[in-house]
């Protein structure tokens, strides 16, 4: 898993205290040494624990890692303990918090995804979309990473992906045939609303189909016309589009490979974690 670049992490640090932390400046004498430590409030998926550290560490505060990245916790668990300057723990603090919480926030509603379906027997992964906030995208993919799904693309620079607002533009086969011109080396993804797109997108050569906005009887009669004209074999299914938590046991369809759900990003729900320092 790619590291995120610390220069990226301080970026949100400036954004919170770009002329220094004027209160801890202020009231909290130089050279105070403190211990403190970060506590799950509820039950979940933590991350973004090295995120912190390496924030806390460049502020020259000792930090010991309770436990990993990616691994379940139960409220009033202890997951990082800090030791050293104050100034550089008060600093970091929110900025910490907030990476902590809305990454955490992500991995466990994907872990609950992917429990769900698997619950049901089926191999069909949970990705994410493209549907994140604005300077957040590596920690989002990587908390959904973290969570057990699938990032999906991080960029339109990663993978072509054919959609509606191109087709309005060019025709379905037209658009696969200059994608595969194009290079013969990436793999070929497109949206269809409708059986009859998804078995032209097939016999135009489509690697991945994705079944946006389908109901999941649709789903299911789009696979039934890809089977019957032997079009199925070899091609990753995804289905996408409004899909929830709530709804995803409807689409782990048999035949359907991918099952990517936006809320994991654009809806998060931060996890509850705070800091408290230690009295001496």
């Amino acid at each position: 898993m790619t590291e995120v670049p610390l220069e990226y992490l301080l970026s949100f640090v400036e954004e919170d205290a770009p002329s220094g932390d004027i209160t801890t400046d202020a009231i909290i004498p130089p050279d105070t040494c403190c211990k403190a430590m970060i506590i799950a409030k509820e039950e979940g998926i933590i991350c973004g624990l090295s995120e912190a550290e390496r924030l806390f560490t460049h502020f020259g505060v000792q930090v010991t890692q309770v436990c990993p990245d990616g691994a379940p916790v139960k409220r009033g668990e202890f997951v990082l303990s800090l030791k050293g300057d104050a100034s550089g723990i008060l600093l970091v603090e929110r900025t910490a918090l907030n990476i902590i919480g809305r990454m955490s926030g992500i991995a466990t509603k994907t872990k609950s995804c992917m429990d769900q379906i698997r619950s049901l027997g089926s191999n069909c992964r949970v990705a994410a979309t493209r549907k994140t906030s604005p300077g957040m995208r590596l920690l989002d993919k990587k908390a959904v990473m973290l969570g057990g799904g699938d990032p999906h693309r991080n960029s339109l620079s990663d993978g072509v992906l054919i959609k509606d607002n191109h087709l309005v533009l060019v025709s379905l086969p037209g658009s696969i045939a200059s994608a595969k011109a194009r290079s013969h080396y990436r793999k070929i993804e497109v949206e269809v609303e409708d059986p009859d797109s998804a078995v032209t997108a097939a016999e135009a050569g489509a690697d991945i189909i994705m079944l946006d906005n389908m109901t999941p009887e649709i789903v299911v009669r789009t696979l039934g016309e890809l089977n019957s004209r032997n079009l199925r074999s070899g091609r990753v299914i995804e289905v996408s589009g409004t899909i929830s938590e709530d709804s995803i046991k409807n689409y782990a369809i048999p035949g359907v490979d991918v099952i990517s759900i936006g809320a994991l990003t654009h809806s998060v729900r931060n996890f509850d974690v705070s800091l408290e320092i230690i009295r001496p």
